[in-house]
């Protein structure tokens, strides 16, 4: 089998931050609904409390084992980029597991080089919220 083309992935800075509010709240989930306001930003919560809808497109696994979800409508407008999430200074939303801490999570894209596009097209689907878990 082989690896699926990396569609996300952190910062350092990022990585720091997951690594600590996951000492603080245990194991943690991003989701990136592309509602208006803060739902445009990746939002960090304790796992198991955001509910995943079965559109719901698992684009990877970010710090070692925490996943990072998308809305099927956010997907459709990136599901060419590889995205980086970054933490940036500035309030988000009282939702997300950062807001506390003065800081935000923030994504920054780039389009997929037409290798790595060829072989995103050439994969399985992504995993959905429909699908079953172990």
């Amino acid at each position: 089998m082989s690896t699926r083309v990396t569609r996300v992935v952190l910062t350092e800075a990022a990585e720091d931050l997951v690594r600590r509010l996951t000492g603080r709240h245990g194991p943690l989930m991003f989701h990136q609904s592309g509602g208006c306001c803060d739902g445009s930003a990746p939002m960090c919560y304790p796992r198991g409390e955001f509910r995943v809808g079965a559109a719901d497109v698992l684009l990877g696994e970010v710090a070692g084992d925490t996943p990072f979800w998308m809305s099927a409508g956010q997907y459709a407008y990136w599901r060419h980029t590889h995205l980086t999430v970054d933490v940036v200074p500035g309030r988000g939303s009282g939702f997300s597991l950062e807001a506390p801490e003065g800081v935000r999570f923030l994504l920054r894209s780039r389009v997929f080089t037409d290798e790595e596009w060829e072989n995103v097209r050439a994969e399985p689907p992504l995993p959905t919220g429909a699908d079953p878990t172990e």
